[in-house]
């Protein structure tokens, strides 16, 4: 007589469980770190704003609470690593964007567009950045998420600092192109000699601490809509036109 078969369905758990498990034990100790930050990213994802404990983490990773204290001493050392991981990687890519863009102004509006992409591909961390995952933790991570922010602020005003110099630069030059052109030389002619011609012109009372505020306002009030909307509404739902009106 043939032994009773297991449910498929329960077999493949077992066997995906056991996998799991034994894929675990081979993990080095900084690839366990980064599985149980990733674990818990995945578990901020969720539409419903629950709080996370480290027994419900311990128990999607499939081991002890006692696993978790031997990779990180607290859940707001978990948390802490995860926004040391976001401020990494927004800085970097500032970085990027400052060495490929020369234009003050569209190198703000493409950090701009940068911090809104990053949060739909990463709704969990979304709650982290807007503070909603933060909420009853140790009050140090919400200061270090303001402190992030702050910093970016400070890139995204010294990009338009930028832009405001270049834009005089420009003023000036054309100024003195047109008033130096030569005689029965056509105004295409004289635009040609204009060095600083890419530019956009920038209105007079052009403020970059005003403007820089402004953007970063504007960022985190998408962040907060997106993650209210159980990550429905798109973060760069119409960005473009609406960062082209807030910094020109």
């Amino acid at each position: 007589m043939e032994p009773i078969k297991k449910h498929d369905a329960q077999l493949a758990r077992e066997e995906t469980q056991a996998t799991g498990a034994e894929r675990a034990q081979r993990m080095k100790p900084g690839e366990r770190r980064v599985h149980i930050l990733h674990t818990l990213a995945a578990m901020l994802e969720a539409p419903k704003s629950e709080k996370i404990t480290t027994a419900a983490l311990a128990a999607r990773l499939g081991v002890s609470e006692a696993a978790l204290y031997r990779q990180f001493a607290s859940k707001a050392q978990m948390f802490e690593a995860l926004i040391e991981f976001i401020e990494g990687t927004f800085f970097g890519l500032i970085n990027q964007i400052a060495e490929k863009e020369p234009n003050g102004v569209l190198q703000a509006r493409a950090i701009g567009m940068m911090l809104l992409n990053f949060a739909a591909k990463n709704p969990g961390m979304t709650r982290v950045l807007t503070g909603e995952a933060l909420v009853g933790e140790h009050a140090r991570l919400a200061e270090r998420v303001a402190q992030m922010l702050e910093r970016v602020e400070t890139s995204v005003k010294q990009c338009l600092r930028i832009a405001l110099m270049e834009a005089h630069q420009a003023q000036g030059t054309q100024g003195q192109a047109l008033g130096q052109g030569k005689e029965g030389e056509t105004e295409w002619e004289r635009e040609q000699h204009e060095p600083s011609r890419a530019a956009p012109a920038l209105p007079a009372d052009y403020d970059p601490i005003v403007r820089a505020n402004l953007l970063v306002s504007y960022v985190v009030g998408r962040w907060h809509r997106y993650a209210r909307s159980g990550f429905t509404r798109a973060p760069a739902e119409h960005a473009e036109a609406q960062l082209r009106l807030i910094l020109q």
